[in-house]
């Protein structure tokens, strides 16, 4: 798997909102590794931009979000995520935050090649498929994590189908109920 970027960068909690400074890898399959030391031993957040990156912004774009102590406002970076979360970065100078704009737009664009050493060839695989597996880089040397993707819209037909009999089984039940008074009378 290849690594397309690395470096120091600032991170904003989630939860408490302050600043933790980590190093971050962005693997060419649209992982962004969050480690707490450049060792790569500690992962402490992994995010998949192919699968949850709607957008990214960075400078004066990202409105509402206030950088760490002595950094400018213009070396933030907002990764808007498909949950409706933000994940909220900030790089030590501008140049370096629109590089790593630059490549997250990249990464999450580009398709993933897996090689066929039989074949001696390379396969684009599909990123929304159902049932695809990747193997991404673990959190330590020579370790790997099998991700498998499945398809969001998978099961869907089963879940309305249910709720449509949920709802003709309730309102049977209700008619039922409208016609006891004319039965006590």
């Amino acid at each position: 798997m290849a690594l397309l970027k690395s470096g120091w960068l600032w991170r904003q909690t989630a939860v408490l909102k302050r600043w933790k400074l980590n190093w971050c890898d962005l693997w060419i399959d649209g992982s962004l590794c969050f480690y707490k030391s450049d060792n790569r031993r500690d992962l402490e957040q992994r995010v998949s931009l192919k699968m949850a990156c709607i957008d990214v912004r960075t400078g004066l774009e990202c409105g509402g979000v206030t950088p760490p102590e002595s950094n400018p406002r213009e070396n933030l970076i907002v990764v808007h995520l498909r949950d409706g979360s933000m994940l909220n970065l900030c790089a030590n100078s501008e140049d370096e935050s629109l590089a790593w704009k630059l490549t997250l737009l990249e990464t999450r664009r580009n398709p993933v090649f897996t090689y066929d050493p039989y074949d001696d060839s390379y396969q684009a695989i599909p990123l929304n498929s159902h049932h695809t597996v990747y193997i991404t880089p673990g959190a330590g040397p020579g370790t790997h994590q099998v991700v498998v993707q499945r398809d969001p819209f998978d099961g869907v037909a089963e879940s309305v189908a249910l709720g449509l009999l949920a709802g003709v089984a309730a309102g049977a039940a209700m008619r039922s109920f409208l016609w006891m008074p004319f039965f006590f009378c």
